[in-house]
């Protein structure tokens, strides 16, 4: 017997060439499915996907399985029919996005903009840095990661080397991890807050004018989970006003 995989592009079906049974076809979105198509009983959605990418349920009558490649499926899941399993990619990117808000901090901290920018024009800031205007450092500083999964934990070990210290909120409270309930008395005493979070109708809005006004001043806000979780307008009053600063991965809408 052979399982027919739509795969949506050449890295897939690279990947399962060599796997006996499994007949890799790659599709391209929006277009029609190439022969053989309609018979995949397994489908891997792009990277990403968009809602535009649910539409090919409609095309897959023998569809048992749905294997994503994203953490995130609230794309999927109010359209999955019945009976066809859905796979989220948990475990994948962690590393990767824990890399990315490392770099976010670092480059807040360490003003790599502005010397990239004085570099750019030729300038050489040495007296701007001896004289007291200076660069922050991650050394020292308190994290609150609002997400307790693999994504989470990948930021806890990164954030260790660099002598940074981290605290963990999850749904409910466990070993090495406080309750989301308690997320409001923590706020204020922290450098860094990172989302980390699934989009859910639970934290949909969750960061809304409320939360950070509870931040400390001078805080970061850093959005790795998704642009909805955050109330734009409350955020962009609050970077107006430069009480707060943020590294934002993902904003709602997308593009801004």
């Amino acid at each position: 017997m052979t399982i027919t995989v739509l795969v949506p592009n050449e890295t897939g079906v690279a990947a399962l060439a060599g796997v006996d049974g499994v007949e890799a076809i790659q599709y391209e979105p929006g277009k029609p499915l190439p022969p053989g198509g309609e018979k995949a009983t397994v489908l891997v959605p792009g990277f990403l996907s968009g809602t535009d990418a649910t539409k090919l349920l409609d095309d897959l009558p023998d569809l048992d399985f749905v294997q994503l490649l994203s953490a995130g499926a609230e794309n999927w899941i109010p359209r999955m029919p019945a009976g066809v399993k859905l796979s989220i990619c948990r475990g994948a990117h962690g590393g990767s996005t824990a890399e990315w808000v490392i770099g976010a901090l670092l480059y807040i901290y360490r003003e790599f903009g502005p010397f990239a920018q004085a570099q750019g024009e030729g300038k050489w800031v040495h007296d701007w840095v001896t004289s007291g205007g200076g660069t922050d450092t991650l050394q020292g500083k308190r994290v609150l990661i609002v997400g307790a999964g693999d994504l989470g934990e990948q930021l806890v070990r990164r954030l260790d080397t660099f002598d940074a210290t981290s605290t963990l909120v999850g749904r409910r409270a466990r070993d090495g991890v406080r309750g989301l309930d308690e997320l409001p008395q923590l706020l204020g005493d922290y450098d860094v807050v990172v989302l980390m979070v699934p989009l859910t109708t639970e934290t949909t809005g969750m960061v809304d004018a409320a939360f950070l006004a509870r931040m400390a001043d001078n805080a970061i806000l850093v959005n790795a989970a998704r642009g909805p979780v955050v109330d734009t307008d409350a955020l962009v009053a609050e970077l107006n006003s430069g009480r707060l600063r943020a590294a934002l991965d993902v904003t709602d809408p997308e593009p801004l």
